[in-house]
C-alpha cells in the first residue's frame, strides 16, 4: 500500500476538509441529539415540563423541533458553503434557530387549541423555563463543530506504522506484523 497522494485521490496533495454537504449533515444530526438531550437533561434536574399547558399533545413540540431542524440545516448549509467558512455567523444561527423554534412552537399551540393566549403561555414557558437557551445553546455548539469540521485540514488518519518516513515501526527487528 502506498502512502503518496495519486490521481485517484479526490483531495490531491492538501486535504480540503470536510465537503459542505458532509458537515451540514453531521451537523444536523448533532444540532438535533444536543438540543434533546439538553431538553431532556433541563426537564429531569429542573424538574420542569419543557410544555406545561395542559392538553396541547405531543404536536407543537414535534413541530417546533422539525422546523428548528430545517432552520438549521438551511443556515449551516449557506455558512459552510464556503471554503473557509467563519466563526462569525454562529451566534446569528444559534438565535434565529431558537427564534425558529419557539415561533414553530407556539404556532402549532395555536392550531391545536385555537386560542392565542394558550400560544403565548407556551411561548412564555418555553423562555423561561430555559428551553429556548437550550436550543440556541445546541445550534452553537453543533454549528461551530460544522465550521471546525470545514476549516481543519487534517487528512485521514493513519497508524504509526503506516509512515514511510523516518525509522521503521514495529517490532523491534523492524519488521511490520
Amino acid at each position: 500500500m502506498t502512502t503518496d497522494n495519486t490521481p485517484s485521490d479526490p483531495r490531491g496533495s492538501d486535504p480540503a476538509g470536510v465537503s459542505a454537504v458532509l458537515a451540514t449533515l453531521f451537523t444536523t444530526v448533532g444540532f438535533f441529539a444536543f438540543a434533546i438531550l439538553g431538553l431532556g437533561v433541563l426537564s429531569f434536574f429542573a424538574d420542569v415540563d419543557i410544555i406545561s399547558v395542559p392538553g396541547l399533545g405531543p404536536v407543537p413540540a414535534a413541530l417546533g423541533m422539525i422546523s428548528a431542524i430545517a432552520c438549521f440545516a438551511a443556515l449551516i448549509w449557506s455558512a459552510v458553503r464556503v471554503p473557509r467558512p467563519r466563526y462569525r455567523p454562529l451566534v446569528a444561527i444559534a438565535l434565529l434557530v431558537s427564534l425558529m423554534h419557539l415561533l414553530a412552537v407556539a404556532f402549532a399551540a395555536l392550531l391545536v387549541s385555537g386560542e392565542l393566549i394558550t400560544a403565548l403561555a407556551v411561548m412564555g414557558d418555553l423562555v423561561t423555563n430555559g428551553a429556548s437557551l437550550v436550543v440556541a445553546a445546541a445550534a452553537l455548539v453543533a454549528a461551530a463543530g460544522g465550521v471546525a469540521m470545514r476549516r481543519t485540514r487534517g487528512g485521514a488518519p493513519r497508524w504509526p506504522w503506516e509512515d514511510d518516513e523516518g525509522e521503521p515501526n514495529g517490532t523491534p527487528d523492524g519488521n511490520h506484523r
